[in-house]
């Protein structure tokens, strides 16, 4: 009997953990290939949740899987925003009646060269992931509760 080995997915398919920043927004504008416009698509859309490899945000548009997105993450607290490019992985509804809808984003790679993200940023979001992950942690329950893996 020849047996076949099925992989298994999981349904999280981020490396990176996800976490959240009260208050922060995306304001981002499709990326054109001729005649790029300065405007932003959208402006001040909820941020959902970052990581380290992209982004869950509301909006009032549906975005299209594929879409090539400019984008500026401001964050309350902060100076300056940070400035992303990306692409739209998937998109869906959403229950809040003035963002109707939601779309994951993946960001290109970080590196030095055209069309990848400025290194500073990864790091960026790091400090920024240190900072506001411990928001999401479960404090209700008890240390003792949880299951510690011995080596």
């Amino acid at each position: 009997m020849n047996k076949k080995n099925n992989p298994v997915y999981h349904s999280e398919k981020r490396i990176s953990q996800r976490f959240k920043i009260p208050g922060a927004t995306v304001s981002y504008r499709k990326k054109r290939w001729l005649f790029q416009k300065k405007n932003f698509d959208e402006e001040f859309c909820p941020l959902d949740d970052l990581s380290r490899g992209g982004m869950k945000f509301a909006c009032r548009r549906r975005l299209k899987p594929k879409t090539r997105l400019y984008l500026q993450l401001s964050i309350p607290g902060e100076r300056a925003p940070l400035i992303l490019l990306g692409q739209v992985r998937w998109s869906s509804t959403n229950d809040n009646e003035n963002f109707p809808y939601q779309t994951g984003v993946q960001f290109n790679v970080y590196g030095e060269k055209k069309g990848q993200n400025y290194p500073g940023n990864l790091v960026k979001i790091i400090s920024l992931e240190q900072k506001f992950i411990d928001l999401d942690l479960d404090l209700s329950t008890p240390p003792d509760e949880y299951d510690i893996e011995s080596s």
